[in-house]
């Protein structure tokens, strides 16, 4: 059950979400038939020794509704109680979506991400307030909006999400309670202007490390989600900190320590303007570098080569970041197969 009532869900959120939230994704069993809740629950275990204070329990992979449930069970009970968990508002549907909302308020999610369905074509920006309102008027969970080049909103507004839309549904939902403002991304205005517009009223962050540690000098945030920040290990949650505390040239040594294993990153990500979709298996690569459990992936899904999992390797280790010395072949396996 949701931890603050409807009508609380924003000072709910100006309370608590804080800190830096990652990402995981479910892990599988060998055979592909069922969750693996070994790894599932071994990946929130280090999420929380890292120093992430929450995580976006991923839904865009091959999983069924039912599952989710259970992926989030796993999950919640894993997790300590000051541990938040993000439900992943990514079905193929209205309907689906409603369905799944559901499971997240009974098991216990924190705030809900939202994306709009692959089949979602509004014909202008009065259908995407509709689409977003219904959905916030259908649960009692905090809602975060995230606009965002994926949705192909870019047709109507550039900005992705136009911010009179965005200042029409604060107004309208009090449920919404942050925005992951990636709109007309890699560009930094639509999180400028969001941030300028709304931070007032709801949690406006801008979750991709790069961009973050270079605004948050200059423009304070309390919160840091939902982004496959594990890459790094502790280090950003590390930075965060430093962040938060004023301490910018540390935080600026460190960026620049980085930057080695961010290129790496940033190169092995250039198809996402042309495919419009996230690399989930190579996030999950990425974060078994560091030490999450890895494993099988279910079709469909974007396949993995050499020269991407070597790249990504040598830039953490560039980076003075000491990835896993296991074999790439053992990423494919997992950490913890069943």
């Amino acid at each position: 059950m949701a931890r603050y009532s409807k009508g609380e869900a924003r000072s709910w959120a100006r309370e608590h979400l804080k800190g830096v939230s990652n990402v995981i994704h479910p892990s599988f069993s060998a055979n592909l038939k069922s969750l693996n809740e070994q790894g599932i629950r071994h990946d929130v275990r280090l999420d929380e020794t890292l120093g992430f204070t929450g995580a976006l329990l991923i839904s865009e992979v091959a999983i069924s509704i039912p599952e989710y449930r259970q992926f989030f069970q796993i999950a919640r009970d894993e997790s300590s109680k000051n541990f938040h968990l993000v439900h992943h508002a990514s079905w193929n549907t209205f309907e689906d979506n409603i369905e799944a909302v559901r499971i997240a308020e009974e098991e216990g999610a924190d705030v809900v991400l939202l994306s709009y369905p692959s089949n979602f074509w509004p014909k202008g920006p009065e259908d995407i307030y509709d689409y977003t309102k219904r959905y916030c008027d259908a649960t009692s969970l905090g809602v975060m909006l995230f606009p965002l080049p994926f949705w192909g909103f870019d047709r109507l507004h550039p900005s992705d999400i136009q911010a009179d839309i965005i200042r029409r549904l604060i107004d309208d939902c009090p449920n919404i309670v942050a925005i992951k403002a990636e709109g007309a991304m890699p560009g930094i205005m639509g999180f400028v202007e969001c941030y300028r517009k709304f931070n007032e009223d709801v949690v406006v962050t801008y979750p991709l490390e790069s961009e973050f540690a270079a605004l948050a000098q200059f423009m304070p945030m309390q919160y840091s989600g939902t982004s496959n920040t594990e890459y790094f290990g502790a280090t950003f949650p590390k930075v965060f900190e430093l962040l938060r505390d004023g301490n910018f040239d540390e935080a600026t040594r460190i960026y620049w320590q980085l930057h080695p294993a961010r290129k790496a990153a940033q190169a092995n990500s250039a198809y996402l303007p042309h495919t419009l979709f996230i690399h989930r298996m190579m996030w999950k690569y990425m974060g078994w570098l560091q030490g999450f459990n890895g494993g099988p992936s279910r079709a469909p899904t974007m396949r993995l080569n050499q020269r991407q999992l070597t790249d990504l390797r040598q830039g953490l280790i560039r980076s003075g970041l000491e990835p896993t010395v296991d074999a790439d072949a053992a990423f494919f396996e997992g950490r913890f197969p069943c």
